[in-house]
């Protein structure tokens, strides 16, 4: 006897869909990915589960991805609120800040009630240092559900971005009240304390995060580092340890580790961990840079060159480093790739007026004094008054043969530093220059004064030539009989 049961391939879907979801649920991603994929291969109408599909995506990190398949549910339902959130939280995660704002306000106007629309659009404003714009979304959320906790996590990151910690806290320990297992709420919370100057709050709620969550690297390493820059260097190496314990190719902790055998002058030590911090993670920041550093220590220029071109190939965007790197590029006599890290600083900061001066000692350096004057006198408008900028000011105003200019550099630069010895002697060059160029310019107007500066040159130039003789004859005459040489 046959089966004569009708195999309908719609209930397989469903059956799928069905294990996808207990899988998400287990946290098998790739399982209920496949089962997923394999459901919508059979029913691809089906605008739920290109939506599950989605979520799978995101909780694999995979968001891009993630976008394509919400894309793909919206073509279905185009104003399920839930599946626009998700795309939009998408856009914002991957930078398209734009795009995640026109998807929230869309929602806005088919779900006006629809809480997540403004709570996660905080975030997006955030991102664009637009904060009178995210205060007003927390708002508007807190209208709808005055009690929810990612509102307050999601408009502390905003308060706290913008140095304002104390209200930052307030928000995330209200975060902590309404979902005490919020992830990494303490840990927020530590940082806040922190960057306010209160390490013992730091320490207590760093120690918090760890009894919630005691096998998180990421909290471990910055617990780490507060305790080195609190200078507990023992307990700061215990916890870099460990990290390693957790995860031995952890190559944030291999670097700090390099940094404490730097401080502790174990030169060999430092090279070691910094460069398998780098083979663990070649785009991980700061490796390359003191593996320059320990290079240039040992002489090896070559090798320091490289070392600084694979950090400034991260694209690093922090100004203190790109000042140090260009500084070292400047010391290789790597000229070019000094201008451009500190190019990059201006890019980022244009009121920096460190990168201003280094720029213009490049040109200096290039001959191009013109050039160089005008990068340092902007770095003074910008308020530099260092003594070393206006001793640099007045040695190229100079060397242009600018001596009246070199002389007002040199003595606004004595009004706030009266007693730098090496603006002193630059004034008193500056001021026989002066005197010299003004005697010089009233001789000339004197009858007969061309006639004896004529004169003078060719004094000058025979008795140079009566010198050079008598020196070519003692030479010889000591290359022919050495032994009068004295000895």
């Amino acid at each position: 006897m046959f089966d004569t049961t009708d195999f309908n391939p719609w209930d397989d879907a469903d059956r799928m869909a069905g294990m996808a979801f207990e899988m998400y649920e287990n946290g098998q991603m790739d399982m209920a990915l496949t089962q997923l994929e394999e459901a919508i291969e059979i029913n691809p109408s089906n605008s739920a589960w290109l939506f599950n599909k989605g979520l799978t995506l995101d909780a694999m990190e995979r968001y891009l991805e993630a976008i394509e398949s919400f894309e793909q549910a919206l073509e279905l339902a185009s104003d399920d609120p839930e599946i626009l959130n998700s795309l939009a939280v998408d856009y914002t995660r991957t930078g398209q800040y734009e795009r995640a704002l026109q998807t929230f306000e869309h929602i806005q106007a088919v779900a006006p009630a629809f809480e997540p629309a403004y709570c996660n659009r905080i975030i997006a404003y955030t991102e664009l240092d637009q904060h009178d714009k995210a205060e007003e979304m927390f708002y508007l959320a807190q209208l709808i559900n005055p009690d929810c906790p990612i509102c307050f996590y999601n408009i502390g990151n905003s308060l706290f971005s913008r140095q304002n910690y104390k209200r930052a806290i307030w928000c995330w320990q209200r975060t902590a009240q309404l979902e005490p297992t919020h992830p990494q709420i303490y840990y927020r919370i530590a940082q806040a304390h922190w960057a306010d100057g209160d390490g013992d709050n730091a320490q207590k709620f760093f120690l918090a995060e760890l009894r919630v969550n005691p096998g998180d690297t990421d909290v471990i390493l910055e617990f780490g580092i507060f305790l080195l820059k609190s200078g507990r260097i023992d307990a700061a190496k215990e916890k870099f340890n460990r990290c390693l314990e957790l995860s031995p190719d952890f190559a944030p902790a291999k670097f700090y580790l390099g940094e404490i055998a730097m401080k502790q002058a174990d030169f060999q030590a430092a090279r070691q961990w910094f460069s398998s911090a780098l083979q663990g993670d070649k785009r991980l920041p700061g490796p390359a840079f003191r593996l320059a550093q320990l290079a240039i220590q040992a002489g090896d220029t070559k090798d320091a060159i490289k070392h600084l071109k694979n950090e400034y190939a991260l694209n690093i965007n922090e100004s203190e480093v790109l000042l140090s790197m260009g500084q070292l590029f400047m010391e290789l006599g790597e000229l070019d790739s000094a201008t451009e890290c500190f190019l990059r600083v201006v890019d980022e900061d244009n009121q920096n007026t460190q990168a201003f001066v280094c720029l213009g000692r490049i040109l200096a350096q290039r001959k191009d004094y013109t050039g160089a004057l005008q990068f340092l006198e902007h770095a003074r408008r910008l308020g530099n008054s260092s003594p070393e900028l206006a001793a640099d000011a007045a040695r190229l105003n100079l060397s242009m043969y600018k001596y009246c200019a070199a002389a007002r550099t040199v003595e606004k630069a004595l009004a706030d530093h009266p007693d730098n010895a090496a603006i002193r002697k630059l004034g008193r060059t500056a001021r026989r220059r002066v005197l010299s160029r003004t005697l010089y310019r009233k001789l000339r107007s004197l009858r007969g004064f061309r006639w004896f500066l004529q004169f003078v040159d060719g004094y000058r130039f025979r008795f140079r030539r009566v010198i050079n003789s008598k020196r070519r004859s003692a030479a010889s005459s000591l290359l022919l009989n050495p032994r009068k040489n004295g000895k």
